[in-house]
């Protein structure tokens, strides 16, 4: 039999395919799935108990949590990525280590095929090809959804056909969760003027009464909340179960899609927003303003081409390499309050805080030049002007 990887979640489209692609055009599937933080470990038993029902003839969970932190997620704190200021890439940047994980699984068992349940509608074929092909280019990619153009009602109708008669009721409200990050879309998001209700949100509002909490970093990573280590990994998840019990990190975001129309999303990243924002305001205090631009420019760059799909590009790893090294002093304490619905960064503490109030404080006294010294400068400053409009009188 012809040996094929399938891209599993145990959703409609991939359920079709795996029934489809076993019974009518005589693959042998493997289904897969990825966890980078969405999955329980329930919710992977009942994953892998539907794909064998469904004619598969193996089910693999593959955990790639640690290394969709390692590989991604650590990268996107260290640049501060928000997509156009709001989205950070939540869901969007989970597909590309998914997509690495299920070609490495396919080249381990010798598969042939790889599929994915896909429409040609949206941004996951682009990211899930560019990685198949890339890194296995013998590899055939299936996508009978794409392919065939297929309705949901014809999914639906052809497995009930042949047996398979789960609740296919779509839901108001679809959710991918994982650890950078909630997505949230429904009716309301496929307009431009109406926004999500709270109950559309997967977190609701528990706590009421403020909460101050210290975020630990030690070059760029969070390793320690309220002074207890652990990892990066386990500190964000810790901080999402207390932040999102405030409704934190509730946004709409419009961007440009791959494949050229906008497209609008709710999320939820109550970890993730307080997360990046923190670390930026550490490296407001302990980066010099040069640095600062410069890695304004590279983390925009990286997110987009992370969001486009262009992972593989050596140019990614040259700038994770830039990322890296402006964190050797991004290092203290973030003081954070948490009330409902928001946050706010109190302050910092750091040993490398470039505040230093021996070379004086901004706009109050002065201990390291004289007035002399300050005209001075200031005349020389203003020599540009000057010559500019002498040549060029206005």
């Amino acid at each position: 039999m012809k040996k094929l990887v399938l891209a599993y979640s145990g959703g409609l489209d991939t359920s079709y395919c795996a029934k489809y692609l076993s019974q009518e055009e005589g693959y042998e599937v493997h289904a897969v799935s990825v966890n980078t933080g969405g999955f329980s470990s329930e919710e992977i038993n009942t994953i892998q108990e539907k794909a064998l029902a469904l004619g598969a003839s193996s089910y693999t969970s593959l955990d790639a949590v640690e290394t969709f932190y390692d590989k991604v997620v650590k990268y996107l704190i260290f640049g501060n990525v928000l997509r156009n200021n709001t989205y950070p890439l939540s869901v969007s940047a989970e597909r590309i280590v998914q997509a690495v994980e299920i070609v490495e699984h396919a080249k381990k068992i010798g598969a042939d095929y790889i599929a994915h349940g896909s429409t040609g509608a949206g941004n996951d074929q682009v990211r899930f090809d560019m990685i198949f092909q890339t890194l296995a280019p013998k590899i055939k990619i299936i996508t009978p959804i794409r392919d065939n153009k297929l309705a949901r009602e014809e999914e639906i109708a052809y497995l009930q056909k042949n047996g398979v008669d789960y609740s296919w009721e779509k839901a108001k409200y679809s959710i991918n969760k994982g650890l950078w990050g909630t997505s949230v879309g429904g009716d309301e998001t496929l307009t431009s003027h109406l926004p999500l209700p709270d109950s559309a949100y997967p977190s609701q509002l528990q706590e009421k009464e403020p909460k101050q909490v210290k975020l630990t970093f030690e070059k760029g990573e969070l390793v320690a909340l309220d002074g207890q280590k652990n990892t990066p990994v386990a500190n964000i998840e810790l901080l999402e179960h207390m932040a999102s019990k405030y409704a934190i990190g509730r946004d709409i975001h419009v961007g440009d899609t791959i494949i050229g129309i906008k497209g609008r999303v709710g999320f939820e990243a109550a970890a993730a927003l307080i997360i990046i924002k923190a670390h930026h305001l550490l490296e407001k205090h302990t980066l010099s303003k040069w640095q600062q631009y410069q890695k304004e420019q590279q983390g925009n760059f990286y997110g987009m081409l992370l969001h486009e799909g262009n992972y593989l590009d050596e140019v990614m790893r040259n700038i994770e390499a830039f990322l890296t090294d402006t964190q050797k002093n991004v290092s203290g304490d973030v003081f954070v309050s948490l009330y409902p619905f928001q946050f706010r960064l109190d302050g910092i503490d750091s040993p490398h805080d470039l505040m230093n109030a021996s070379f004086g404080s901004y706009g109050e006294m002065n201990k390291g030049w004289t007035a002399d010294d300050a005209k001075g400068f200031i005349k020389i400053l203003s020599n540009p002007g000057k010559i500019a409009n002498h040549v060029n009188p206005s």
